[in-house]
């Protein structure tokens, strides 16, 4: 693999966690600028980190790994990573405060 290879594999990855990362924010609103950062931050994070595993899954699950490049399972794989990497959390979030003991404050 080249340089410019690798390059273009780092901008498909990048691309790909940035894209998926907004679509999570414009498909849940946040509260306020706080919790849309964090929002953005994890999405990227989790794009940038496991895009290429995810890309692979995706591709092998739908029978596509032989027809697409390296740089389309890498945008594909980012942007659902990161599109998912909220969706986990939130999941958690509400499954803590479900079993959270209930206080005078909430």
């Amino acid at each position: 693999m080249t340089d410019n290879d690798t390059t273009w594999l780092w901008l498909a990855k990048g691309a790909g966690a940035v894209v998926g990362s907004a679509i999570s924010l414009a498909y849940i609103l946040p509260h306020d600028r706080r919790e849309a950062a964090v929002r953005f931050a994890v999405g990227v994070a989790c794009g940038l980190v496991f895009g290429g595993t995810a890309g692979l899954k995706i591709a092998t699950e739908l029978d596509l790994a032989g027809t697409l490049g390296a740089s389309e399972l890498m945008l594909m794989g980012s942007a659902a990573a990161s599109l998912c990497a909220w969706w986990g959390l939130g999941l958690i979030r509400r499954t803590f405060n479900h079993w959270r003991p209930k206080t005078g404050r909430d």
